[in-house]
């Protein structure tokens, strides 16, 4: 079973954690990719991120 560091609250299920898309545009150039944060839904702490897919109409 996996837990939250910061507040120890049990993760088994989608709903006790929250995506959130990160910005994807740094200066003047669009990013191809996705970024995300991975939340816990108890006390919001980060607990993961990483790259999704393409982001449509995105170019670099």
């Amino acid at each position: 079973m996996v837990h939250c560091p910061d507040c120890g609250a049990t993760l088994e299920t989608e709903s006790d954690v929250d995506f959130v898309e990160m910005d994807a545009t740094t200066g003047f150039f669009a990013a191809s990719k996705r970024f995300y944060v991975v939340n816990c839904a108890d006390c919001g702490a980060t607990i993961g991120s990483g790259v999704a897919g393409a982001k449509a109409g995105g170019g670099a």
